[in-house]
């Protein structure tokens, strides 16, 4: 007679922490912001520099609890702010320009894709608003064809380190200008 009447305490026992648990608040579903679009008059976060008058990828962050958006001219400026120690560990959502649905020279907006889920390149050819920078596209096979035509090597998010942001061309490849062109 115990035994069942343990079995029915410890069925309500389990019950009643059921119903704590569905009372309680329901987790919070936070929907991702949709990416901002970047206007002409914009700046870059890190440098200052107006953001579209330079060709190759953006980046933007929108902070997780402020929901501030902060624009960079570069895939490397933006990933400058993201690796920084106050910032690392943060859930901030993060976008870049998918290079394989839009012109280097000018990346438009509707191609800006979640950067967590990005490949980039580091070390092509192609130059950006600070010179070298970081390629970023949605698919691996993009960015391995990137590799093909301009050089550099294909790393995901989370491998990107601020020693990959220091990484310039060799020097026997920097025969460029002022403005990062290369010289023939």
């Amino acid at each position: 007679m115990k035994f069942t009447h343990l079995k029915s305490l410890s069925l309500m026992l389990l019950l009643a922490l059921f119903l704590v648990g569905c009372s309680g608040e329901a987790e919070k579903v936070v929907e991702k912001p949709a990416p901002v679009h970047i206007e002409s008059g914009d700046e870059c976060h890190i440098c200052g520099m107006a953001i579209t008058r330079f060709p190759g990828p953006k980046g933007e962050v929108i902070t997780e609890k402020e929901q501030t958006v902060h624009k960079f001219c570069s895939t490397r400026d933006m990933f400058a702010w993201v690796l920084q120690p106050e910032n690392v560990m943060r859930k901030h959502t993060l976008y870049v320009h998918d290079m394989s649905q839009t012109e280097w020279a000018s990346p438009d907006d509707t191609a800006l894709i979640d950067a967590r889920e990005a490949v980039y390149v580091i070390g092509s050819e192609r130059k950006g608003a600070m010179g070298q920078t970081m390629a970023s596209f949605a698919t691996e096979a993009a960015a391995h064809d990137f590799v093909m035509e301009y050089g550099g090597e294909v790393v995901r998010f989370d491998a990107i380190t601020l020693e990959h942001l220091n990484t310039e061309m060799p020097m026997g490849d920097m025969h460029g200008d002022m403005h990062g062109e290369m010289k023939h």
